[in-house]
Order: structure tokens, then C-alpha cells, then sequence
């Protein structure tokens, strides 16, 4: 499909993830195409799940905060983050701040809560001398390959994610809910439905029962929506795993999931689901300015590791959440 100033195409020869869309003229700002970007968003994002924006001028994280902000929604603060990051813009932050060794897995923002954002976005300022991708997938596609019988036990069961935080092991308490106050942390999560425990140490344990799939709200698609590979203790480097569970009883590790009942979830199943993540990834190199969007329920997406200095940043918008009274869905 052209337009009078846009090219759109498939930027993989075998996914129409992501849609590539570039401009004609060279120069061209994506603040000087955004009514014929929204126009596109609007009509192909539940479609295709994913754009990627390249070739246009984007000069700074303000311009890229300006552009996400186009859409309509106020841009979301990072509040019960699961990952160390660091305040860009108001509503803009850096990627995930793990070591650049390190993978980050496939996942959905905040599946591991009730509530998440429906849209993401993803400014590439600065790219790796190598690596740093940030590989998505089709959340679609994973459902349908998960096995049927894995698909329903997790469906039927939920699951219940529990979390330990600071102590040097993980993100500390007030950075994850913008607050040192105890009040604002229990009035946080007495409001989302997050049971949460003051340790004799003065740190804080929470627990939250959550989907494990879900259904997409305006296509009524379903998506294979959680982060149990992720949180499970399987996810640990066998060395960090064995270390950590000599000196931590198994309720004190920084993270955990279980299912919904607090049965334990066998680490051979999380083998199998990361072997379908692993299936159906997408995978190509940031350039200089790109600009990725999502829909959320519909894209997951992760980090290769990399080498040299690297810099993502990331907006959020358009919450959603399940009622309340929904332990489990599917």
C-alpha cells in the first residue's frame, strides 16, 4: 500500500509483523504525518498487533513522548514495575535497566498484574554495536501452539504471583510504588487487590492472583497473556537458582509464581512454554530512530543481549484492567 507520503510494507518476508512504515520524502517528521499515522493505527493495529515507524526524523525522547501522546491517552506512569527503570520524560522511561549480558524473555508489560497498558511504544535513540533487539511475538500465535491441555490448566487455575522485594535482591518497595510510605503501599494494594505482608525486616511481600490468559477486549481474540516463565525460579541460572535457595527459604526469593491454588507449577511445562516463545519469535536489528508500536495484549515482546552502549526508551497508554470479582479467565 503507498500513500501520497508513506510506503507500507511487511519488514519480514515471512511475518506481517511488524508492519514496516516508512515515509517517501527524506526528512519527514512523524509530527508532519500524524493524522495519516492515526489514520493507519486505527484502522490496521487490531490486525496486524504491531507498527514499526522508520526512516522519519526523530530527534529526542520529547519528540518521541510528543508522538505516543498524539494518540489520545495520557502517557502512564511505571507504577507495581516488576524491572529496575529510570524516568526519561514525564511518561517516558528507559527499557529495562538488567546487564547487557542478559536476555529478557518474551512477556506482555505488566501481565503479572490485573491492570496493564493496551498500548507500547519504543524509541530507538541509540543503537548496539551489536545485539539489543527487542524480538516480539504474536500473542495470538502462542495461544493456539501452547498445548490445549497446558492452556486449560492455567486458564482454569490463574495464578498467583508472589514478590519480595529489596534486600538487595530486587527492585525496592518505594521505587516500585513511588512512595516510602507505608499507607501509600497498602492503600495501593488494597485498591488492586494485591495482599501484602510487612516482614520483620521491614521489607514487603505481596501476592496476586492473576490471569493467565486473556481475551482481547475489542477483538475478542484470545492471547496468551502472563509472565509465570518469567517469574518462575526455572527462570534463574541454575548456579543463581541453587545459591539463592541455600540462603532464602523458597517464600523469600525475590519472585515466584505458582498457580492460582498455590500449587507448585512443574518446571517441565515452563520448558515446553518457553519452547513455543522461543517458536514464534520475530527478531530484527534496531536503525536510529525507529519508533515501535503495539497493541500490548496482542505483541509481546523481550531483549537480546548486546554489546556497547544502548539506549530504549519506552512509553505506555490506555489502561486496562479485569473487574475485580474475575479471578481467572479463559
Amino acid at each position: 500500500m503507498n500513500t501520497d507520503t508513506l510506503r507500507i510494507e511487511n519488514l519480514m518476508p515471512n511475518s506481517e509483523l511488524p508492519l514496516l512504515v516508512r515515509p517517501l520524502s527524506h526528512g519527514t517528521r512523524l509530527a508532519d504525518v500524524a493524522e495519516q499515522l492515526h489514520h493507519l493505527v486505527d484502522s490496521r493495529l487490531l490486525q496486524y498487533g504491531g507498527f514499526l515507524f522508520r526512516d522519519f526524523v526523530v530527534e529526542s525522547p520529547i519528540e518521541f513522548k510528543a508522538f505516543a501522546a498524539s494518540f489520545g491517552h495520557p502517557l502512564l506512569s511505571y507504577e507495581f514495575g516488576s524491572t529496575p527503570r529510570t524516568k526519561v520524560e514525564e511518561g517516558v522511561y528507559t527499557s529495562t535497566e538488567y546487564p547487557p549480558h542478559q536476555s529478557i524473555p518474551l512477556h506482555n508489560e505488566q501481565a503479572y498484574t490485573r491492570e496493564w497498558p493496551m498500548k507500547i511504544w519504543f524509541y530507538s535513540a541509540l543503537v548496539a554495536q551489536q545485539g539489543g533487539e527487542t524480538p516480539i511475538a504474536d500473542s495470538r500465535a502462542i495461544y493456539r501452539r501452547i498445548d490445549p491441555r497446558i492452556r486449560q490448566r492455567f486458564s482454569d487455575k490463574g495464578l498467583m504471583y508472589v514478590r519480595n522485594f529489596g534486600n538487595g535482591l530486587d527492585v525496592p518497595w518505594a521505587q516500585v510504588f513511588n512512595s516510602e510510605d507505608k499507607t501509600v503501599v497498602e492503600a495501593y494494594c488494597r485498591d488492586h487487590h494485591i495482599v501484602c505482608e510487612w516482614k520483620d525486616d521491614g521489607e514487603l511481600r505481596t501476592r496476586q492472583t492473576c490471569q493467565a490468559v486473556a481475551q482481547h477486549p475489542i477483538t475478542q481474540d484470545w492471547v496468551w497473556f502472563n509472565q509465570a516463565h518469567l517469574f518462575h525460579v526455572s527462570n534463574l541460572e541454575p548456579e543463581v537458582r541453587e545459591t539463592l535457595l541455600e540462603i532464602l527459604d523458597t517464600e523469600d526469593l525475590p519472585r515466584n509464581v505458582y498457580y492460582g491454588d498455590g500449587s507448585e507449577i512443574e518446571d517441565v511445562i515452563l520448558d515446553e512454554i518457553r519452547g513455543v516463545l522461543d517458536e514464534q519469535t520475530i527478531r530484527f536489528p534496531w536503525q536510529t530512530s525507529d519508533v515501535m508500536m503495539l497493541d500490548n495484549m496482542l505483541v509481546a515482546h523481550a531483549r537480546s543481549p548486546f554489546q556497547g552502549p544502548r539506549q530504549v526508551v519506552v512509553a505506555m497508554a490506555e489502561p486496562y484492567g479485569l473487574p475485580h470479582s474475575q479471578d481467572s479467565i479463559g
